[in-house]
């Protein structure tokens, strides 16, 4: 292989890159976008639930308990309603994901030693909210259950009495549980994917369907060299897309990276290649544009936004889609990036995910270049 034969091939690429300015501030402003998009759209945090209370009491008891639920960050007190008819129309509305109904016996049945019992009604449209919504509910009763229970035996002169078993949890690698901490190092992922895959799908059809593509192989030049040269611009773009995306990450969503930044560079851009070699691979098995354009979303990117583990767990998945999710390499680079910006774990821990990122980087690359000579010989 003739270096020189190469770097003319990748000199001539970004000359046709650079002319095409719209093109160019796109694959610019691409992780400028989806970081915005997605980082603030794009949250598992569940604060301020909007509220309606149905209280049938209205004492000072009743009271004393909805203060936990307007003390806490998680729910909004925001409708006092008079009937069930009332909490129908507003969760209809979506105006309210949670309705609490204390009963007109509350008070009578907690100074009585019984239970008391609260209704709480949640939307369940959305079943991962809901269930979260569930789980606040039932800390703040429990709380409010502690308090009372420690109020009835001081009453009986158990002054002293402690709880048995307490559960001192703490929280590694993202203590704050902070969504952003996660979402923003799997957008990179996602970014680094269109970029390297619907990019490069573009470059071998685009030459044939213009018609230049004779010219180019009417020359000395080698089909490998052809490839490898019209690869370099775009691993250039993708390394500038990845550098925006770890500033925008570091100092736009205050999202800390705990590992070595070498190291991370150096196995995204593996995994760069990677998907550099099914773009060109795409391009070489296409017709036209549009048939790579549909084959690169339909084979990179979908894959790689929901069997990558960057939206969806992976083990919570069917077991067939888990075993079809190793043949993503998206999912790679996504434990890559959790590991090194949430844990600081180094290649001891991530090795196994750097060595398949290596092994499709050789596999899609060769099988391009293979493609591509028995296509155009």
């Amino acid at each position: 292989m003739d270096l020189g034969r190469t770097f003319a091939i990748f000199r001539k690429e970004l000359i046709h890159i650079r002319r095409d300015y719209q093109s160019l501030i796109q694959v610019v402003l691409l992780p400028v976008m989806l970081l915005v998009l997605y980082g603030y759209a794009l949250t598992f945090d569940i604060k301020h639930v909007p509220t309606a209370v149905y209280d049938q009491e209205k004492s000072r008891v009743t009271q004393d308990f909805l203060r936990n639920f307007e003390g806490s960050q998680y729910f909004d007190l925001r409708y006092w309603v008079g009937s069930y008819d009332d909490i129908r129309r507003l969760m209809s509305a979506r105006q309210i994901r949670l309705a609490l109904v204390i009963p007109y016996d509350f008070s009578h049945s907690l100074k009585s030693g019984e239970t008391a019992k609260v209704q709480a009604i949640i939307d369940g449209t959305d079943a991962n909210t809901a269930n979260i919504v569930q789980g606040y509910v039932q800390g703040v009763a429990q709380a409010f259950n502690q308090d009372i229970l420690i109020e009835r035996m001081n009453l009986k002169g158990v002054s002293q009495a402690k709880t048995p078993v307490i559960a001192r949890i703490r929280f590694w690698f993202n203590e704050d549980l902070e969504s952003k901490n996660f979402i923003i190092p799997g957008l990179i992922v996602i970014i680094m994917t269109m970029v390297g895959a619907l990019l490069t799908a573009l470059t071998i059809v685009r030459e044939v369907e213009r018609g230049s593509m004779e010219s180019l192989l009417a020359t000395p030049l080698k089909k490998t060299e052809l490839i490898l040269g019209k690869l370099g611009p775009y691993f250039l773009l993708g390394l500038l897309d990845l550098g925006i995306a770890v500033a925008m990450g570091e100092f736009l969503f205050q999202v800390p990276m705990k590992g070595s930044i070498v190291l991370y560079v150096v196995l995204s851009s593996v995994f760069l290649l990677v998907m550099l070699g099914m773009g060109m691979l795409i391009s070489i098995l296409s017709e036209n544009q549009l048939q790579a354009y549909q084959m690169a979303t339909l084979i990179t990117f979908l894959p790689a936004f929901l069997l990558s583990g960057f939206v969806f767990a992976i083990p919570l998945m069917p077991k067939f889609l888990q075993f079809a999710s190793y043949l993503v390499p998206a999912r790679y680079l996504v434990t890559i990036c959790k590991g090194i910006y949430l844990k600081g774990v180094g290649l001891e821990v991530l090795w196994p995910s750097a060595l398949m990122l290596v092994f499709f980087a050789v596999f899609f690359l060769a099988l391009a270049i293979r493609r591509f000579h028995h296509k155009i010989g």
